[in-house]
């Protein structure tokens, strides 16, 4: 059985490679399962199309595949408030955002 750190870690390992693209991005909600063990957790980041979203992904670490859930928008506001938290994003750096990134 892993630990919530060893299950975190496999995440990142699967997630970084995806998400770095749209640094910054928040995890704005994470949900740990260590009996599955699995990780549902949302990403929040600005989208060159699409303004700012919310993407739900579920990671499996019994298989170790990292699954896309869906995508919402959010409201200025809702961006506004997590660009004035105080929490360090999950991917820092400069936006790399391309036209044809994964995703779209």
């Amino acid at each position: 059985m892993l630990t919530e750190a060893q299950l975190k870690s496999k995440r990142d390992d699967k997630a970084m490679p995806t998400l770095d693209q749209y640094a910054p991005v928040y995890v704005t909600d994470e949900m740990i399962d260590l009996e599955a063990p699995a990780i549902l957790f949302d990403a929040a980041f600005q989208h060159n199309l699409y303004g700012w979203v919310s993407r739900r992904y579920l990671f499996d670490g019994f298989n170790n595949v990292l699954y896309y859930k869906g995508q919402v928008t959010l409201s200025e506001e809702q961006a506004l408030a997590l660009e004035g938290a105080s929490s360090e994003p999950y991917v820092s750096g400069v936006a790399q955002d391309t036209p044809n990134a994964y995703g779209g």
